[in-house]
């Protein structure tokens, strides 16, 4: 299987074997059922259809509730997502993958929506200097400063690093270790940050070469 469905649970610090302080992402990580399983023949591509966490009778609409009664599901998963599915490998609905499928030591990347900031100028957004603070500069102290050309081509280049929307957008950590797993409370922790809040959802993949 090429990933599972998490949430975030925070920060913390481990201890290696010989004493070393590391600094780790602590992930609930499963267990994801199987709620579909996409073939080539039918729907133009291959892959396995997972779900992670449960959602409230309340929340859940008809269509999903269905969809999730075909995989032998008595509840809908909250989040749903795609997997590219093992070669080797055949999937059933309601077949429950979990972090046993990872070892320590492993590297995964991870994907997952960072923190929104907002709209945020310059030198939050993108590290500007900003201007003089001395002698006749306090109304430009955080301005972008000129932004285009006036004769030619007169107007302002596409990509231009301007003030706007920081942060809420998907990110992907690479490479990232695996410094201990807990089978019994499906948790991993992993070495250094992830994007995104606390209990924000992520997907946990094998880094493959170049990741």
């Amino acid at each position: 299987m090429s990933g599972l469905i998490g949430k975030k649970l925070g920060m913390t610090q481990i201890f290696t074997d010989d004493g070393t302080a590391v600094g780790v992402t602590v992930l609930e990580v499963g267990p994801c059922p199987v709620v579909q399983v996409r073939t080539a023949e039918r729907d133009g591509y291959a892959a396995v259809q997972l779900g992670f966490g449960r959602r409230r009778d309340t929340r859940a609409r008809k269509p999903e509730a269905g969809h999730a009664a075909r995989a032998g599901l008595d509840y809908v998963p909250q989040v749903l997502a795609e997997f590219e599915p093992q070669e080797d490998r055949e999937y059933e609905p309601g077949e429950q993958l979990t972090v046993d499928m990872f070892e320590v030591g492993q590297r995964v990347k991870i994907s997952g929506r960072t923190k929104g900031r907002g709209f945020q100028g310059v030198v939050k957004r993108h590290g500007f200097g900003g201007g003089r603070k001395s002698h006749g500069g306090s109304s430009t102290l955080r301005s972008p400063g000129s932004i285009g050309p006036g004769t030619d081509p007169s107007r302002v280049i596409k990509g231009r690093k301007m003030a706007g929307q920081m942060g809420n957008t998907v990110r992907t950590a690479s490479n990232r270790r695996i410094e201990r797993i807990d089978a019994e409370k499906n948790l991993l922790m992993i070495r250094g940050s992830v994007p995104g809040a606390r209990d924000n959802i992520v997907l946990i993949r094998p880094a493959r070469r170049g990741d």
